[in-house]
């Protein structure tokens, strides 16, 4: 049964320091490819090589919203970059109202730079919002995000918000959170979006899925997302990592490219 982890931060040293152990461990577990996300512009170059040492690993560009006093991602550099074949996406980006507080215009232009990006380079977002779901669903809406469409990342809002993305043609992607107890209204989300919009992650280092919770999160992981979102749906295992690979493929335009 094959799975593949939509959004990991393999550069980041504490993964990156075991970097074989880490691979070995995604075949065991038959995670079949994994896209590293970047969160910032110097650290790109890291994300990028790990993409072009490992045919099953890809990229992304971007910077994430919780990133303050970095260089700032203009369009034309966001597109540039984004001409690499190994990144195939843009992000991570969007509005982050919880860890940071105040005048926060800057955010909300970083994320629309991104969208611009994306629309002119073709390439799918990755989203990440927190406690700010209506800004994030208003902006995605008057920037057109739906014509490059994306993934609403490590999702933990109510179901109107999943309904409010998926009717800009976003996928919902669901983390470790999902096997959380607590995560009761979580769960329900994971049983009402349609199977053929949902990814499974990791957010590796972080967010590790029982029964692994509160330890280093990896990719091999997913595992175990893929196996909550099983039992919530009543279906097979196989099944859900089946048709997550096929939502990766379909949504980042990979065909069968990621399981090489």
């Amino acid at each position: 049964m094959p799975f593949v982890d939509s959004h990991c931060h393999i550069n980041f040293p504490e993964l990156a320091a075991n970097m074989d152990d880490v691979l070995a461990q995604m075949r065991a577990n038959e995670v079949l490819g994994a896209l590293c996300v970047s969160v910032n512009l110097a650290d790109f170059p890291q994300v990028l090589a790990l993409a072009e040492q490992h045919p099953h690993i890809y990229a992304s560009v971007g910077v994430h919203p919780d990133y303050e006093g970095v260089e700032e991602p203009e369009v034309t550099r966001l597109v540039g970059l984004a001409q690499h074949p190994k990144v195939i996406a843009i992000g991570e980006t969007g509005l982050d109202y919880f860890r940071l507080k105040g005048d926060l215009e800057w955010q909300r232009a970083r994320f629309r730079n991104h969208i611009r990006a994306a629309r002119e380079c073709n390439k799918p977002l990755i989203i990440h919002t927190r406690e700010a779901a209506a800004d994030t669903l208003r902006i995605m809406a008057e920037e057109n995000a739906a014509q490059a469409c994306g993934v609403m990342h490590c999702f933990t809002e109510s179901w109107e918000v999943a309904e409010a993305a998926l009717a800009m043609g976003f996928y919902i992607s669901f983390s470790g959170i999902v096997t959380f107890k607590n995560a009761k209204q979580l769960k329900e989300v994971a049983q009402r979006v349609p199977l053929e919009r949902i990814l499974i992650e990791t957010d590796a280092p972080y967010l590790a899925p029982v029964p692994h919770r509160g330890k280093l999160n990896q990719p091999a992981y997913v595992k175990h997302v893929a196996e909550e979102i099983a039992v919530l749906r009543g279906i097979s295992l196989d099944e859900v990592g089946q048709r997550t690979t096929e939502n990766f493929a379909r949504l980042f335009k990979l065909g069968k490219a990621y399981t090489s």
